[in-house]
């Protein structure tokens, strides 16, 4: 009995001690980030349960929104009222019983991308048959496209992505797209919590398509419009509207038959909370997901974002992310973490973009990230500049990999895409995505 006492004060000393020297930092997070009616919007981790929380809520004043879809059932987004003193109640919340793990729910935001000048091939509107539906010339010919094999591995190995699915966690679909509407499959609106994973929902206003006139949106946007588009998209609110459809059109240039899974954890205006990005995290996998595809950053680690992708790996998930754009030899999360392809960008010429976070680690590899050509809402056409904009190369490929024609399990599809080419560049980790290579590399197995 005087052992085990010993032990469990033993426990609560270095527990309270773990508590205090991380407290003062959660807290001021807290504060800090911007918050729903401002609230405190926490997320916890407890052993015992939506029961024991629900108790310990009615307690300490706190308010269980949901659960956050972890198979065992035991994450959940939690809000205290502003009237109460965060430092008193973290602190409660901390050391009641069954609790593991606390953390904010912190505010994540799309990868920022810089707009450029209209490439000529977003101007290249010869209709072109791919795949059930007609596209603009332009979106197979790009360069991009050419410098990463996808025609020619797609006819040597008779490839498409076929049986397997890719969720992309952004801003939504725009799901009356006709170039993507086949391959959608139910996608989900963590914003809103409705199924479906539509951006349309987040605009009033649709653009006049019969005026001539260019919108070039704002240099934190996604996209340099076609000129047959006009902006309606002329508040802060909408900058990153469009990005989800945008990446969704890319995995879909290169794997035109595997299914799209949009899940929309972002608004329009690039803002996501940690706990939505969870949830979609799980959801991915509990629906069957084989690639996700996740264009963003985090500003700060989160032990539960690290512990969703673990398990997401553990399922045979596929993960590849954003290394993100400020141009530095840096590591950013999701992208930095064990287990994640994380992916830079390059030019047209295959040069590393000046934009693109760098460095190996964490980097594994880059894909091409300069004026991506792909498909916009409304039916229209944009280019993107971001890292944003590689990350769905690779998720494509990966698709390519394991649908029912790629011959590449799970476990190897890491090594398969390392087989890039290498284009002189330590910082780029094995070099700039090559689809030919990485299929050849499954089909040597």
């Amino acid at each position: 009995m005087g052992k085990n006492t010993s032990e469990f004060k033993s426990y609560l000393h270095v527990r309270r001690a773990g508590i205090v020297a991380s407290l003062l930092l959660l807290v001021v997070t807290a504060i800090c980030a911007p918050s729903a009616e401002a609230q405190t919007r926490l997320i916890v981790r407890d052993s015992l349960g939506l029961p024991a929380l629900n108790l310990t809520c009615l307690l300490v004043g706190c308010k269980v929104v949901n659960g956050l879809g972890d198979p065992n059932g035991e994450l959940f987004l939690v809000t205290f009222p502003a009237i109460l003193n965060p430092v008193t109640e973290l602190l409660k919340l901390n050391l009641d019983l069954g609790i593991l793990d606390v953390e904010v729910d912190q505010v994540v935001t799309t990868v920022p991308a810089y707009a450029s000048n209209d490439p000529n091939y977003l101007s290249d509107e010869t209709p072109t048959p791919y795949y059930g539906a007609s596209v603009w010339h332009g979106y197979l010919a790009q360069p991009g496209n050419e410098l990463v094999r996808t025609a020619q591995t797609q006819s040597a190995f008779n490839v498409t992505g076929a049986g397997a699915t890719v969720a992309v966690i952004d801003t939504g679909v725009d799901p009356t797209n006709r170039v993507l509407q086949s391959v959608l499959v139910d996608g989900y609106d963590f914003t809103r919590n409705v199924s479906g994973g539509s951006e349309m929902n987040d605009v009033q206003a649709d653009p006049n398509l019969s005026q001539a006139q260019s919108a070039t949106l704002s240099q934190r946007t996604v996209a340099v419009l076609d000129q047959r588009t006009v902006a309606v998209l002329d508040g802060g609110s909408y900058t990153d509207f469009g990005h989800g459809t945008m990446t969704a059109g890319i995995v879909h240039l290169v794997a035109p038959q595997a299914k799209i899974m949009p899940l929309k954890a972002f608004s329009a205006n690039g803002n996501a909370y940690d706990s939505d990005i969870l949830r979609a995290i799980y959801y991915a996998v509990s629906h069957g997901a084989n690639v996700m595809s996740m264009s963003f950053d985090y500003p700060s680690y989160s032990p539960e974002l690290a512990t969703a992708i673990k398990y997401s790996n553990s399922k045979g998930v596929i993960t590849v992310a954003s290394a993100g754009n400020s141009g530095e030899d840096t590591m950013v999360y999701p992208g930095g973490l064990p287990g994640v392809i994380d992916v830079a960008s390059t030019s047209n010429t295959d040069v590393q973009s000046t934009f693109t976070n760098y460095g190996v680690p964490p980097v594994w590899m880059a894909a091409p990230g300069e004026g991506v050509m792909t498909t916009y809402p409304w039916g229209t056409w944009a280019a993107g500049w971001g890292t944003s904009f590689s990350t769905p190369f690779v998720a494509g490929t990966a698709a390519l990999m394991m649908g029912s024609n790629g011959n590449c399990p799970s476990w190897m599809v890491p090594m398969g895409l390392a087989n890039a080419d290498y284009i002189g560049n330590l910082n780029l980790g094995f070099g700039r995505l090559d689809t030919y290579q990485a299929l050849q590399a499954c089909n040597l197995l």
